[in-house]
């Protein structure tokens, strides 16, 4: 993917040509918790193994909030005018009423509209269950207290995110890092979920810099997609797996928070994985908080573009790009969608357990369970939606969903609106905690594709809509983009 920029070589007045990053200002805030889980909590993420309870804390869980609001003379904002997104070290929501307690926590603390919070999960594998049903199951008396717990803190940092409004720039830029592979394999005949060097990723890295009127950083937002598996089942720790230690690196260079937003990441995962090495999650975070630092790096300064405003000849005529004030576009437009979406023909409970009849009792249990609540999600809906969220905030756009997405929703995007800050996070908000992979797995019948209860097309529906809704926010299509 080649840099992005909302106007590269698009002549200024005075007739020269100029080059941007995509950019916001306004009004940001940042504020963060700490969510660590108690050791003994439930945190059987895996069918396989015998991982049931946490016994230690590898890297401590967090929670950072991040608040935008236009710009006033006085500096404040009402409560209409703010949107909130708050990235959480969690792996996924099992049942709509769990994900609506800790959202109601915080729009009840904030006075904010359901349609200005964006609840974003990371997506770690090592983290504590998150589900009140797992009561009686072992570790899981811990479940309910530590839930009323997270929603207490985030409705804590929610508050204090917006009580740290002030004025800000918002700019972002592209690079590539190499940690996210395509994990879907065939051996055999048989479609696993692993490593498939065959396949090339989506390993675009978008880089968000927050800065205030004199240039300070206040936080940055990393957007990647690849999923947090890097500890798997034998795994006792709880753990951000490569997530934490990505903070860890951009906040040691920025002495600022660090966001990490999960991508589309519905195929991609680390070529090495499921292991109960924690140092190899610390090499893969650190590997991409570098990576990160990289992007910030050649990033203008803030509040500057470039200008060619010179042609020195020497050997060859060169062309000077030179640093230039720049004022970043002041939008702010948001739109939540309802996407039609169409259930597959699912057999029963009582099928699938025959089917799974060979496997490992305690997989074959997980795994019941989990289609057991995912069923949960859509089947009782008249007209099944998958709702979608697209904020735009100047060259930049948001684009939130519940589910897990294959890699084309960003690159779609991406490629269709060359010219945005396209950022694309899975797993946010609810209902809908399924996959939506290409119309080519259903045809595989890859893991995603039959663990799913949405049928083949409903992640090309996904991009349309997405499509249509950053047009409607005033942004613009490249026509010659497939």
């Amino acid at each position: 993917m080649p840099p992005i920029a909302t106007s590269p070589l698009v002549p200024e007045p005075h007739g020269l040509p100029r080059y941007a990053l995509p950019g916001w200002s306004g009004l940001a805030g940042v504020a963060r918790s700490d969510i660590t889980a108690p050791v003994g909590i439930r945190m059987r993420n895996w069918g396989y193994g015998d991982a049931d309870i946490s016994t230690g804390v590898h890297s401590p869980l967090t929670l950072t909030a991040l608040a935008m609001a236009p710009a006033s003379g006085d500096a404040a904002a009402a409560p209409h005018e703010i949107s909130l997104i708050i990235t959480a070290d969690l792996g996924w929501w099992r049942t709509t009423e769990d994900e609506q307690q800790v959202r109601r926590a915080i729009l009840a603390a904030t006075g904010l509209t359901d349609a200005r919070l964006l609840l974003h999960l990371t997506h770690t594998h090592a983290g504590p269950s998150i589900c009140r049903e797992d009561v009686d199951l072992p570790g899981g008396e811990l479940v309910p207290e530590y839930l009323d717990a997270l929603a207490a803190a985030a409705a804590r940092a929610a508050v204090a995110a917006i009580d740290d409004l002030g004025p800000a720039d918002l700019v972002w830029a592209s690079g590539m890092h190499g940690l996210a592979a395509v994990r879907d394999v065939s051996l055999e005949g048989q479609a696993l979920l692993g490593f498939d060097p065959a396949q090339e990723p989506d390993q675009t890295l978008v880089v968000g810099r927050l800065t205030a009127p004199n240039g300070a950083v206040r936080a940055t937002v990393v957007n990647y997609a690849c999923h947090p598996t890097t500890l798997g089942y034998a795994n006792s720790q709880l753990s951000t797996d490569f997530v934490g230690p990505m903070r860890d690196v951009v906040e040691s260079y920025t002495a600022a928070p660090c966001l990490f937003l999960q991508g589309a990441s519905g195929e991609l995962g680390p070529r090495e994985q499921y292991s109960d090495d924690l140092g190899l999650a610390d090499r893969h975070g650190a590997s991409l908080g570098h990576a990160a630092i990289g992007v910030l790096l050649t990033m203008p300064a803030p509040g500057r573009a470039l200008v060619l405003d010179d042609v020195i000849q020497s050997g060859a005529p060169l062309a000077i790009w030179s640093a230039t004030p720049t004022l970043s576009d002041r939008t702010v437009s948001t739109e939540m969608r309802e996407v039609p979406v169409l259930l597959k023909e699912l057999p029963s409970i009582a099928e699938l357990e025959l089917e799974w009849a060979t496997i490992d009792p305690r997989s074959r249990a997980e795994r019941v369970r989990r289609a057991e609540r995912l069923r949960r999600t859509y089947t009782d809906m008249d007209k099944p939606v998958h709702p979608l969220w697209v904020w735009r905030f100047g060259g930049a756009v948001f684009v939130a969903h519940p589910g897990e997405a294959y890699s084309a929703l960003q690159s779609t995007l991406r490629r269709r609106f060359p010219g945005v800050a396209v950022i694309v996070m899975n797993l946010t908000n609810g209902p809908g905690w399924v996959y939506l992979p290409t119309e080519d797995s259903y045809r595989a019948n890859r893991y995603q594709a039959w663990q799913t209860i949405v049928a083949a097309g409903s992640l090309e529906h996904l991009i349309e809509a997405a499509e249509s809704a950053i047009i409607n926010l005033g942004l613009e299509r490249d026509e010659v983009a497939s």
